[in-house]
């Protein structure tokens, strides 16, 4: 007599059951994973910023100079233009002479309500939205740092 061979059907829902298990660990982690290289983006476009800035203040004693041959990074028609990212959107709010905050604010749907800054004095700080994607996500913000995990994590 030949025995059958194949696989029994708790065979097969107790290797479904396990399959499922992983995926239910493997995604969130995965889609974390892939937003937080979507912060690298904002955060070292951020540090070549201040570092522009701080190369110009040298240069000029004035972080803001009118009628200067060359403008300073966060000014329009700067020879070094503010550079177009493609999920954080970079803008100066505040200029003078003596003080600038440089800010990115996140454009992609995953990232819609992160905003990083810096400033003159090397301090940085993250604001997240609330309600926001970035919110839900398990993003806070953090006045001393850029949040880079969750739970606000620097």
């Amino acid at each position: 007599m030949q025995r059958a061979t194949g696989f029994t059907l708790i065979e097969v829902l107790v290797t479904v059951a396990i399959v499922a298990i992983l995926a239910a660990i493997a995604i969130p982690n995965y889609t974390d994973y892939v937003k937080r290289g979507k912060l690298t983006e904002a955060t070292s476009t951020l540090l070549s910023m201040r570092t522009k800035m701080e190369q110009y203040f040298q240069d000029n004693r004035s972080y803001t100079t009118p009628g200067a041959p060359v403008l300073a990074p966060c000014v329009a028609g700067s020879s070094v233009p503010i550079p177009a990212l493609k999920y954080f959107n970079i803008t100066c709010p505040v200029l003078t002479p003596t003080t600038y905050t440089i800010q990115a604010d996140g454009t992609d749907p995953t990232l819609v309500g992160i905003t990083y800054t810096i400033d003159q004095g090397n301090v940085r700080a993250t604001q997240v939205t609330a309600g926001s994607p970035m919110d839900q996500s398990g993003y806070t913000p953090n006045n001393n740092c850029w949040t880079v995990r969750k739970g606000g994590q620097c």
